[in-house]
């Protein structure tokens, strides 16, 4: 096969979670040890740091690959789900994985894959150890894709792992309180492996704990250590300048970061506790690479969607939030716009607690109903009949890009255009 029928068996033929929603979902593992099995255990050969979490460990994962190429690390990075190109979620120090390596991959192994019949996320972290271990990488970071516990990656030993922010997410399938939810999160902590726990919230911290302790694994609550103060110039700023405090060391750092959601402080937070972590195990990790691949990650990862900004006059912002807890942390921002109209296209996918995230966008503003380009987005009418209902007027467009050409053309240049509600409506506008 050559790469353009490599991605049509990968899309068609597995089942893949983001269009088809929980039946791609395994509740196990066998699946990943039988294609580890297969392709002689190359998750054992690469050393990994392993991030879960709702919220912020993409941002984590991201900011993490940054600082460790800027150290001069070869850093692999696994995250999901991409927004343009498949091969976004497997990198090597910002490099997307070869076309070329990825069509011989599947198609050297096509007759054993279609034996084992794995979902397109297990058949994609398989690839990812695969390729890493090709690639001769120093470290790489391993994002879950959902929960923790049976996600496919959890079959890695890392050197350290990390939990983000707990929230109400995939609850048909993670649990429909947080103590349930962030107990499939520490499925991740492992034997005397360092976790660290980004963001204290007291009603879960005793799960982390005592799983830890368990464990034997020591665990480090990221706030407990780093107290982290952040600068914006203004609400849609580029970047932001980060004071970071280490109240154990009397450590101070001081630089800029080109991701600036609210909720990045918490996720620095971590990323800062990691880092410390890294370097009693060896790792050369200065204060100059942590400014450095802060600054730079966007250029450095490729890292796109974060309280991202497609353009100005009328300003155009758009970012990948999709559940309350993420939604939570944003809408502030657009809510309190203050300088013209704000505009919001809006697409949904249709397992979403409607009825906890449509409170929070704001009913001033005028809305560009829309749905996703994938199976499970979420019918436009409905959409829109259901945001009636807190009062969020608006009209339904075809598509989410022809929404949000409307949204520019009825723009005067000093409005606000947000686009959001899922990853894959942002994905559609993003360059």
């Amino acid at each position: 096969m050559n790469y353009t029928q490599t991605l049509d068996y990968l899309f068609s033929a597995l089942p893949m979670f983001h269009r088809i929603g929980p039946a791609a979902y395994k509740a196990n593992l066998d699946n990943t040890y039988a294609l580890m099995e297969l392709l002689d255990n190359p998750h054992k050969k690469i050393k990994c740091i392993h991030i879960a979490g709702t919220n912020g460990k993409g941002s984590t994962s991201n900011m993490l690959a940054s600082i460790l190429q800027e150290a001069g690390y070869k850093t692999g990075l696994y995250t999901s789900p991409h927004l343009k190109d498949f091969r976004e979620r497997i990198r090597v120090s910002g490099e997307m994985a070869n076309e070329e390596w990825i069509a011989d991959f599947v198609t050297n192994y096509k007759t054993a894959f279609d034996k084992i019949q794995p979902s397109f996320f297990e058949m994609t972290t398989a690839m990812a150890f695969a390729y890493f271990e090709y690639m001769k990488t120093d470290i790489n970071i391993i994002e879950t894709g959902l929960g923790g516990r049976l996600d496919s990656t959890n079959v890695i030993h890392p050197i350290v792992s990390i939990i983000t922010n707990i929230g109400y997410d995939h609850m048909n399938l993670l649990g429909d309180t947080l103590p349930k939810i962030a107990g499939e999160k520490a499925g991740i902590i492992k034997q005397n492996t360092p976790t660290i726990i980004s963001e204290h919230q007291e009603e879960i911290a005793e799960i982390f704990t005592s799983k830890a302790n368990e464990l034997n694994a020591p665990i480090i609550f990221a706030g407990d250590n780093w107290e982290i103060k952040t600068t914006l110039i203004n609400t849609f700023s580029e970047s932001m300048i980060v004071d970071a405090t280490n109240h154990s060391n009397s450590t101070s750092l001081h630089f800029s970061c080109n991701l600036t959601g609210p909720y990045q402080a918490k996720n620095i937070g971590g990323v800062l506790a990691c880092i410390d972590e890294l370097n009693k195990h060896d790792f050369a990790i200065s204060e100059v690479h942590i400014q450095s691949g802060m600054q730079n990650i966007k250029q450095n990862t490729g890292f796109k969607g974060r309280w991202y900004k497609l353009q100005d006059y009328p300003l155009v912002m758009c970012d990948t939030a999709h559940n309350k807890d993420g939604l939570q942390q944003i809408m502030p921002l657009v809510r309190n716009y203050s300088q013209g109209q704000v505009r919001v296209v809006l697409g949904m996918v249709d397992d979403k607690d409607l009825d906890g995230i449509l409170p929070l966008f704001p009913s001033s503003a005028l809305y560009y109903f829309c749905k996703a380009d994938i199976p499970r987005g979420l019918d436009a009418q409905i959409l829109k009949e259901k945001a009636s209902k807190f009062n969020l007027q608006g009209n339904i467009y075809s598509s989410v890009k022809d929404a949000l050409q409307n949204a520019i053309q009825d723009a005067s240049t000093n409005d606000l255009i947000f686009v959001g509600g899922s990853t894959f409506t942002v994905a559609e506008v993003i360059d």
